[in-house]
């Protein structure tokens, strides 16, 4: 058996810290990775936005040189997810950060066309749904027990810092040089890349040769797995419907602040409030809720919060100033952050090792679309009512949806043994009620091959 050193054997506890958690190398070399990745992909959005617009005077082409990145998830995210399954994620995830590096140094060559520009970005974002399946993936196999929440929680904070911290440096930058944030770009996936090679040690890869059918069939047995297990459904919807409704003030923000702000602030500025105030609680509410409650009450406060998260949007129905309008997006946000983690580290544990990359593709792709439906459904009644109104209606709403939601949350029995029959299908000890590992085992640590790790469903 392969020897390993202290820090990289993950271990299940109790409430953990995030000293704890950066004491595990592999994390440290991910979190990195992945914080280099984020800041110099929204880098480049910003650039490749400017760049486009500065070429062609278009403000619709330079609107498609941003929405492309969002394109593979929707025509493709759990497929190409799928693909990771079948090979190390260590490989997936550095094979994905060298071909993003080589195509961004393409794109930043100048007087590229406008069209061949569109063509590659499209490329490069192909490499985004199996990359990010890869690490999802991965994460279970480095931290377990309390250790794997807080460490999602970290993820989830340093992406959302990660697009303010990008976007004012992408359009600093790319207002002197263009080609240089491409660049800059580009560099981030390199040293990505090496990060996780020299970082990140092997493993093989979940889905043996003898598990592989057909890709599509295979990807078929990711949607099945999600939507056909009663935990991993509820916690599904749970997640959807939080999306569906936190994603509306940031969605309508432009035109909110346009036809609301009273003179109380210019347009501009309370734009850019209202549209940071969600990630700035989101934040906080990741950092803060991880920290200070143990697994037992976060727990506990994930249907609270769930039915909050909406809850605190319906004020706008009286059609507060922009700066109220922030604090009920930021308080929305923290609730969603501190919600999601715990729901993000359960349905980890309750997933069998050989679907987890199919899984997470069908879950990002599921809320790249309904964040998108619920901006353009309030987006359509906007036209013809009140943004406050709408925002408060589908809010209430939101209370409603979510209400039902933790109402007919799966009970903790059925819970208990969804994870019990993952860790079983992984070959791993089964845990106790409270998360943890029958004493004397390495919760999280490799499993050998299991014969039932085709199976389509845990049961």
């Amino acid at each position: 058996m392969e020897a390993t050193v202290p820090d990289e054997r993950p271990s299940a506890e109790g409430p953990a810290t995030f000293r704890e958690v950066f004491a595990q190398r592999e994390y440290r070399a991910v979190f990195t990775a992945g914080t280099l990745s984020w800041v110099g992909d929204y880098v480049a959005k910003a650039a490749v936005t400017l760049l486009v617009y500065q070429e062609t005077s278009s403000v619709a082409l330079s609107a498609t040189a941003f929405a492309v990145s969002y394109l593979p998830w929707l025509l493709g995210g759990p497929l190409l997810a799928a693909l990771a399954e079948r090979h190390p994620y260590r490989r997936v995830m550095v094979t994905c950060d060298v071909i993003r590096m080589a195509l961004m140094l393409l794109i930043a060559i100048p007087n590229l066309p406008v069209p061949a520009v569109l063509v590659l970005l499209f490329a490069t974002t192909l490499a985004n749904p199996p990359s990010q399946a890869a690490k999802s993936a991965l994460m279970p196999q480095i931290l377990a027990g309390d250790r794997l929440v807080v460490g999602l929680s970290l993820n989830a904070s340093i992406g959302q810092a990660a697009q303010v911290v990008g976007y004012l440096l992408g359009t600093g930058v790319a207002s002197i040089n263009p080609s240089a944030a491409l660049l800059f770009n580009a560099a981030t996936f390199g040293f990505s890349a090496l990060l996780v090679r020299l970082g990140v040690r092997h493993r093989p890869a979940a889905m043996t040769s003898a598990d592989r059918s057909h890709l599509l069939r295979e990807t078929g047995q990711g949607f099945q797995i999600v939507f056909g297990t009663p935990v991993l459904r509820a916690i599904a919807v749970l997640v959807y419907s939080a999306m569906l409704f936190s994603i509306v003030p940031e969605g309508l923000a432009a035109a909110w602040a346009n036809e609301g702000t009273k003179g109380s602030m210019d347009a501009g500025t309370a734009q850019a409030v209202i549209m940071a105030a969600n990630p700035v609680g989101f934040i906080l509410g990741g950092l803060l809720v991880s920290r200070i409650f143990g697994p037992a009450r976060r727990l506990a406060l994930m249907r609270p919060l769930a039915v909050f998260s909406p809850l605190v949007l319906v004020p706008a129905l009286f059609d507060p100033p922009p700066l109220v309008v922030a604090l009920l997006a930021a308080l929305c946000g923290f609730a969603v952050a501190g919600m999601t983690p715990m729901a993000n580290g359960l349905f980890i544990r309750a997933l069998p090792n050989g679907f987890r990359a199919r899984a997470y593709g069908v879950m990002a792709t599921g809320v790249q679309v309904i964040q998108g439906l619920a901006v353009l459904v309030t987006g359509l009644l906007a036209e013809r009512f009140s943004i406050p109104v709408v925002v408060g209606v589908w809010s209430a709403a939101g209370v409603l949806l979510m209400t039902v939601t933790a109402l007919r949350w799966p009970d903790k029995q059925t819970v208990d043994d969804a994870v019990a029959a993952a860790a079983a299908a992984n070959g791993e000890a089964i845990p106790e009620p409270d998360g943890t590992a029958a004493e004397g085992t390495a919760a999280g640590s490799d499993p050998g091959p299991v014969a039932d790790r085709r199976r389509h469903a845990v049961t």
